[in-house]
């Protein structure tokens, strides 16, 4: 089984490329940081998912995809929703929905030519509702959970699997950086949410279409 993970530079990215070759899988790592290599991956290449026809163009190179792990997002709060000189709504869109939709561009073509395939995209539990000082990144977020859906219904009949999991707070060292006086132990172990998007790219969840699967651990 061939998995590909965006964002597998990042502190999900690394503990998802782990869990899938625990699994046996072999996994190709995508993220805009120039690195030789990451642990965990078999190959590892460096693209700027932002950039549509790269994006393409790796996907036509890496020929065989089985799952998608659309990984790569990024996370902004404080600016208010009427303040016009705010970028994170572009920032936002750009980092969450325009790399997963780019990749998945990528990816649906060689799944529908090979007949089967699985996409597992990363909703936020936050996002179900509007949150005052992150309306961009609820905006954005939602977006991608809406997508998950309407790719769903459109690619279920093909054999293809579109699923989101909405993680509450994750437990990485920037929201430890900005949250310091936080109870850590309520926060989602980036190990057992890579468990979860690990379990909706298998084959186990072949009759799962379009769950946005909530993953809260204690909070």
């Amino acid at each position: 089984m061939h998995i590909v993970i965006t964002g597998a530079a990042g502190t999900l990215g690394k503990a998802a490329a782990e869990k899938a070759r625990e699994y046996g899988a072999r996994v190709t790592g995508l993220d805009i940081q120039d690195l030789d290599a990451l642990p965990h991956t078999d190959s590892y290449q460096r693209l700027d998912l932002l950039d549509r026809d790269a994006t393409l163009a790796c996907f036509r190179q890496l020929g065989h995809v089985d799952a998608l792990l659309n990984i790569a997002g990024g996370f902004a709060m404080g600016d208010e929703a009427a303040d016009p000189d705010s970028q994170q709504w572009q920032q936002m869109f750009r980092l969450n929905v325009e790399t997963m939709r780019n990749a998945t561009m990528g990816a649906v073509p060689l799944m529908q030519a090979q007949g089967s395939g699985a996409i597992v995209n990363i909703g936020a539990l936050g996002a179900l509702s509007g949150q005052g000082g992150m309306s961009a990144y609820c905006c954005a977020k939602g977006s991608v959970m809406k997508l998950t859906e309407s790719l769903a219904d459109e690619l279920r009949t093909q054999n293809i699997n579109v699923n989101a999991v909405l993680p509450s707070i994750i437990d990485t060292p920037p929201n430890r950086e900005g949250m310091p006086d936080a109870d850590f132990s309520s926060w989602v172990s980036p190990h057992d949410l890579a468990e979860v998007i690990c379990f909706l790219a298998s084959s186990a969840a072949r009759a799962v279409h379009g769950a946005l699967l909530p993953v809260r651990g204690l909070s």
